[in-house]
């Protein structure tokens, strides 16, 4: 099946960042179960990436966050859809990142992110992070 033919999945991904520590959530549900991976989800048609972003982190994790800036943008293609996904660093503005849908979550510093088994289009993620001096909110 060539990407013209296989579904088309938009998504937001959030790189929740606290001083030198960035969240990741593993999955509880689904094809890819116990899997790492930064929150978010699928856009709504009109919505920014920023404010789907804000929706689903609201959604899933009970908590406001400001969407700082873009760090990249991943196409990957999974077996049966291809994915692209904005993926923005982000900070809590208010909550406490209470897991809804997910079934465990760390704080992984940019050594720790090879500790956990990340979905596919997240390990490019984690090599863009990892490949940055800092990940200090400062540093963003």
């Amino acid at each position: 099946m060539n990407t013209e033919e296989r579904k088309q999945i938009e998504v937001v991904a959030a790189i929740i960042c606290d001083g030198n520590r960035i969240f990741a959530t593993q999955r509880g549900y689904g094809e890819w179960k116990d899997w790492w991976e930064f929150p978010g989800g699928k856009m709504e048609p009109g919505e920014t990436p920023e404010a789907a972003l804000q929706r689903e982190i609201r959604e899933e994790l009970a908590t406001e966050i400001v969407v700082e800036r873009l760090l990249t943008t991943v196409s990957y293609d999974y077996p049966n859809f291809h994915l692209t996904m904005h993926c923005y660093f982000c900070k809590v503005k208010s909550g406490s990142l209470t897991l809804l849908e997910h079934e465990a979550a760390k704080w992984l510093t940019r050594d720790e992110l090879g500790c956990v088994k990340w979905l596919p289009a997240d390990e490019e993620v984690v090599e863009k992070i990892k490949s940055r001096k800092h990940i200090s909110q400062d540093q963003i």
